[in-house]
Protein backbone atom coordinates (compact mmCIF):
# COMPACT_ATOMS: atom_id res chain seq x y z
CA UNK A 1 0.00 0.00 0.00
CA UNK A 2 1.20 3.44 -0.58
CA UNK A 3 1.56 6.14 0.91
CA UNK A 4 0.13 9.29 -0.66
CA UNK A 5 0.47 12.75 0.89
CA UNK A 6 -2.47 14.05 2.20
CA UNK A 7 -4.44 16.76 -0.85
CA UNK A 8 -5.35 20.57 -0.12
CA UNK A 9 -8.68 20.44 1.70
CA UNK A 10 -11.15 23.01 0.31
CA UNK A 11 -12.65 25.43 3.05
CA UNK A 12 -16.39 25.70 2.96
CA UNK A 13 -17.07 29.29 4.16
CA UNK A 14 -20.36 28.79 4.81
CA UNK A 15 -19.78 25.89 7.15
CA UNK A 16 -17.08 27.68 9.00
CA UNK A 17 -19.89 30.75 9.65
CA UNK A 18 -21.53 28.55 12.16
CA UNK A 19 -18.70 27.54 14.21
CA UNK A 20 -18.04 28.81 17.77
CA UNK A 21 -15.26 30.74 19.34
CA UNK A 22 -12.39 30.19 20.77
CA UNK A 23 -12.46 30.45 24.38
CA UNK A 24 -9.94 28.31 26.62
CA UNK A 25 -6.63 29.20 27.85
CA UNK A 26 -3.84 26.85 26.53
CA UNK A 27 -3.08 24.10 29.13
CA UNK A 28 0.00 24.41 31.44
CA UNK A 29 0.42 28.05 29.77
CA UNK A 30 -1.88 30.93 31.65
CA UNK A 31 -0.27 33.34 30.26
CA UNK A 32 -1.18 32.26 26.48
CA UNK A 33 -4.79 32.85 26.19
CA UNK A 34 -6.91 32.59 22.70
CA UNK A 35 -9.17 35.90 21.97
CA UNK A 36 -12.50 35.49 21.85
CA UNK A 37 -13.20 36.03 18.75
CA UNK A 38 -15.51 34.16 16.20
CA UNK A 39 -13.04 31.36 14.41
CA UNK A 40 -14.18 32.14 10.97
CA UNK A 41 -13.55 35.90 11.16
CA UNK A 42 -9.99 35.66 12.16
CA UNK A 43 -8.25 38.44 9.99
CA UNK A 44 -6.10 36.57 7.18
CA UNK A 45 -3.15 39.13 7.87
CA UNK A 46 -3.65 38.17 11.30
CA UNK A 47 -1.34 34.93 12.51
CA UNK A 48 -3.72 31.87 12.63
CA UNK A 49 -3.21 28.34 11.66
CA UNK A 50 -5.80 25.62 9.95
CA UNK A 51 -7.31 23.04 11.67
CA UNK A 52 -8.59 20.05 10.34
CA UNK A 53 -10.81 16.97 11.47
CA UNK A 54 -11.27 13.78 9.20
CA UNK A 55 -13.24 11.09 9.26
CA UNK A 56 -14.99 10.03 13.16
CA UNK A 57 -13.50 12.72 14.60
CA UNK A 58 -15.14 15.24 12.12
CA UNK A 59 -18.13 13.48 13.24
CA UNK A 60 -17.86 13.75 16.86
CA UNK A 61 -16.83 17.05 16.96
CA UNK A 62 -19.06 18.44 15.00
CA UNK A 63 -16.90 20.33 12.65
CA UNK A 64 -14.28 19.63 10.18
CA UNK A 65 -12.32 23.00 9.42
CA UNK A 66 -11.70 26.36 11.70
CA UNK A 67 -9.00 28.98 10.96
CA UNK A 68 -7.65 29.47 14.64
CA UNK A 69 -5.68 32.65 16.19
CA UNK A 70 -1.67 31.98 17.02
CA UNK A 71 -1.62 33.47 20.29
CA UNK A 72 2.14 35.22 20.69
CA UNK A 73 2.72 34.71 24.41
CA UNK A 74 3.90 30.65 23.80
CA UNK A 75 4.16 28.08 21.34
CA UNK A 76 1.06 25.81 20.49
CA UNK A 77 1.26 22.25 19.98
CA UNK A 78 -1.01 19.73 18.54
CA UNK A 79 -1.14 17.81 22.10
CA UNK A 80 -1.99 21.21 23.80
CA UNK A 81 -4.82 22.09 20.95
CA UNK A 82 -6.40 19.17 21.24
CA UNK A 83 -6.96 19.22 24.83
CA UNK A 84 -7.95 22.88 24.19
CA UNK A 85 -10.29 22.35 21.52
CA UNK A 86 -11.42 19.16 24.38
CA UNK A 87 -11.19 16.85 21.41
CA UNK A 88 -11.36 14.18 23.78
CA UNK A 89 -13.32 15.25 25.90
CA UNK A 90 -10.63 16.55 28.40
CA UNK A 91 -8.32 13.87 27.40
CA UNK A 92 -4.90 13.60 26.20
CA UNK A 93 -4.26 13.01 22.56
CA UNK A 94 -4.22 9.11 21.66
CA UNK A 95 -1.54 7.65 20.53
CA UNK A 96 -3.75 6.32 17.84
CA UNK A 97 -4.56 9.46 16.22
CA UNK A 98 -1.93 10.39 13.78
CA UNK A 99 -1.13 14.54 13.75
CA UNK A 100 -0.21 15.68 10.39
CA UNK A 101 1.49 19.56 10.02
CA UNK A 102 1.46 21.12 6.13
CA UNK A 103 0.54 17.44 5.19
CA UNK A 104 3.44 15.33 6.70
CA UNK A 105 3.20 13.33 9.41
CA UNK A 106 4.61 15.02 12.61
CA UNK A 107 4.99 14.62 16.23
CA UNK A 108 2.00 16.12 18.92
CA UNK A 109 4.92 18.47 20.08
CA UNK A 110 6.02 20.33 17.07
CA UNK A 111 5.50 24.25 18.13
CA UNK A 112 3.24 25.55 15.57
CA UNK A 113 3.84 28.66 13.75
CA UNK A 114 1.64 30.85 11.74
CA UNK A 115 0.02 29.32 8.09
CA UNK A 116 0.54 25.75 9.64
CA UNK A 117 -2.37 23.66 8.53
CA UNK A 118 -2.88 21.12 11.26
CA UNK A 119 -4.80 17.88 10.54
CA UNK A 120 -6.12 15.10 13.23
CA UNK A 121 -6.45 12.04 11.51
CA UNK A 122 -8.41 9.37 13.43
CA UNK A 123 -7.29 5.02 12.96
CA UNK A 124 -8.24 3.95 9.42
CA UNK A 125 -9.14 0.66 8.85
CA UNK A 126 -11.09 -1.19 6.03
CA UNK A 127 -9.49 -2.66 3.27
Amino acid sequence: MSSAPLGPIPINPAAAMEQPTARAALPLMESAVLPELPLAEVPLEEPAIEIRLFAGLRERAGWGERRLPLPAEAPLTPAALWLQLELGDGAALPSTVRVAINQAFASPHQPLVAGDELAFLPPISGG
